[in-house]
């Protein structure tokens, strides 16, 4: 099953006729992960047909509104579908108070629980199959970016390797599956790595969040499958980017070089550029190859060897 990317809200500040504020949406097996949470994330989120799972965990990368202002909406309507389950929210200093006093000045109820953690560099989330990281960014206050990092997944197993060793179809295959040495039926130990390919690496994705190029940010990226960076500005107005502690196009694809990813996106875009992202895409393909300009409702299904894109709408219709 691949993992599927949809990004519903890529404008930097202020929407666009095409495109809104910053929110990004991981789905994996059974979670959903939400990356930012900009104006209107939660209709954005029913119009392109993505539901409230079980799982919901939502990643804040800094308390600035084009970031942080479709939250409340966001908790809001979960409550008002009567929703059960959890839902835990992560963020930088600032976000606890935030939904507090926001909660309490439009005092609505939430029919769940709600969990929400101040985060600090390292592992974020860790569950069975994936850990979220967070490290710091550099921009005008403290701001985060986050990686997704799939866990290393079981090599494949050969049951005629087991056979010719002695172990006999059943438990002590599974067994062998999951990384324990067994005895065959002559009493011999037999170790997971004799009848099982080497792990295989999961899935990486970084999401920069609003950031300067800086070596954190880097160093969270390194051989990442999909690197999601700041790209504010086109090269010309670098000094403005240096001013307002966003990059350019070409700043993002020097870090996506240096860090040996596999695909670039490109967003969080200025709305100067919002009839004619193409400079932007020009000037990151003269520094990295594999790069694209995200859109609203652009979906990327992902597999370790391959990333298939289309677009679930047309923000246009």
């Amino acid at each position: 099953m691949s993992v599927k990317l949809i990004f519903l809200g890529t404008s930097a500040g202020l929407p666009t006729v095409k495109r809104g504020l910053s929110c990004i949406v991981l789905k994996y097996h059974g979670d959903l992960l939400i990356f930012d949470c900009g104006e209107g994330a939660q209709r954005n989120m029913m119009i392109a047909g993505i539901g409230f799972p079980k799982n919901l965990k939502i990643f804040i990368t800094h308390m600035h509104g084009d970031h942080v202002l479709g939250l409340p909406g966001l908790l809001q309507t979960l409550s008002l579908m009567d929703r059960k389950y959890d839902v835990y929210v992560y963020g930088p200093k600032g976000i606890v108070d935030f939904i507090m006093k926001v909660k309490e000045l439009l005092q609505f109820q939430i029919s769940y629980d709600l969990h929400i953690s101040e985060v600090t560099p390292g592992i974020v989330v860790e569950e069975r199959d994936y850990v979220v990281k967070a490290t710091e960014a550099m921009h005008f206050q403290q701001s985060y970016a986050y990686s997704f990092e799939e866990k290393p997944k079981p090599g494949r197993f050969h049951p005629d390797k087991a056979l010719a060793l002695g172990v006999p179809r059943g438990p002590l295959w599974k067994m062998l599956q999951e990384g324990k040495c067994v005895l065959n039926m002559f009493g011999e130990p037999v170790f997971p790595h004799q009848v099982m390919d080497p792990p295989r690496d999961g899935i990486k994705i970084v999401f920069s969040g609003d950031t300067r190029p800086c070596g954190s940010v880097l160093n969270l990226s390194m051989n990442a499958d999909i690197l999601i960076h700041d790209s504010t500005f086109d090269d010309s107005l670098i000094d403005k980017a240096i001013s307002d502690m966003h990059s350019t196009a070409g700043e993002a694809a020097e870090i996506a070089s240096k860090a040996n990813v596999k695909l670039l996106v490109l967003t969080h875009i200025s709305a100067r550029y919002s009839s004619s992202p193409e400079v932007l895409l020009k000037q990151a393909k003269e520094k990295f190859s594999n790069v694209i300009v995200a859109e609203d409702f652009l979906e990327l299904s992902i597999s370790k060897n391959a990333v298939s894109l289309r677009r679930l709408i047309d923000p246009m219709k």
